[in-house]
């Protein structure tokens, strides 16, 4: 078991570095010399670096560094660990590849491919485990201090902002427009890496911290819980079975959740391809 676990965490550290080299050659060769800041923290830095000049892979690492002490005293070592090693990785190849020439000089081009390729790049890393901290730490925390704002909201607010500097920063609206673009097409990209194309998630959990698990889920996404009455087989024990459906790009909040509370929950996902109701589709609509 420990050498399965050992081989594991070595394919999750593999991909994670080619995951960062993706990422240095999409911000390198394709989004900085194109004048295209794609929101969060790499695009922060690229703003940063034509004020002072500074290698937008270092400044992607210093403007980290206070996001990840804040999310060590949030969230512990052991959550970051994997985080610090891909912000490093992502810092050095950015860094690297800078010394090349661009792959194209075309902004749509450029936005277009390297926003796929970052987008790429970073569903692999979470896939492995990790994030790249930046903004995904920025917005778990503000989740934890104001509950009642919505994730998506708050990763959109954050690109918004970055987008909004770049077009003051480089003196030129069409930047903005292909940073957008830009970052519209990451995150659609993103969910195919990540989750493939189905629509949402169904999940079944059965923990004996049910009641933890469900108040989280309630508190911090803002998600509805529906509790079923079960009965193990064996045991002939009465079980709480908490049963909710999540845009797809939740679902790896709810497994941090079950995984911090019950690390022996039972949890099945599987996809929901056809939802109605609050916040979904109205039953009562036609089929488009």
């Amino acid at each position: 078991m420990a050498e399965k676990k050992k081989r594991s965490r070595i394919k999750s550290y593999a991909v994670v570095t080619v995951a960062s080299l993706l990422y240095g050659v999409a911000v390198s060769l394709f989004l900085d010399p194109n004048n295209i800041a794609p929101g969060g923290v790499t695009g922060l830095a690229m703003i940063v670096n034509r004020l002072i000049r500074i290698e937008t892979g270092t400044l992607i690492l210093l403007l980290n560094i206070p996001i990840l002490i804040l999310g060590l005293r949030k969230f512990g070592f052991h959550f970051l660990i994997s985080t610090i090693y891909a912000t490093i990785l992502t810092s050095l190849f950015t860094n690297y590849f800078a010394g090349y020439s661009p792959i194209t000089e075309d902004p749509l081009l450029a936005a277009v491919i390297g926003g796929s390729l970052a987008a790429l790049a970073l569903g692999l890393v979470f896939k492995s485990g990790a994030t790249t901290g930046g903004t995904d730490i920025v917005v778990k925390v503000l989740r934890l201090r104001f509950p009642h704002l919505k994730t998506g909201r708050l990763f959109m607010i954050c690109d918004l902002v970055v987008v909004g500097l770049s077009a003051i920063v480089f003196k030129n609206v069409d930047s903005a427009f292909y940073a957008a673009i830009s970052v519209m097409l990451m995150g659609v990209v993103f969910d195919m890496v990540l989750y493939g194309a189905d629509g949402a998630k169904l999940l079944y959990i059965i923990s004996d911290y049910w009641q933890e698990i469900g108040d989280r889920i309630l508190q911090e996404l803002d998600i509805g819980v529906t509790y079923l009455e079960g009965e193990g087989a064996y045991s002939k024990k009465n079980k709480r079975v908490i049963m909710c459906v999540v845009r797809k790009q939740l679902a790896p909040q709810i497994e941090e959740i079950v995984k911090e509370e019950d690390k022996d929950a039972f949890m099945i996902i599987s996809s929901a391809t056809e939802i109605y109701g609050e916040g979904y589709k109205n039953i009562f609509s036609e089929k488009i």
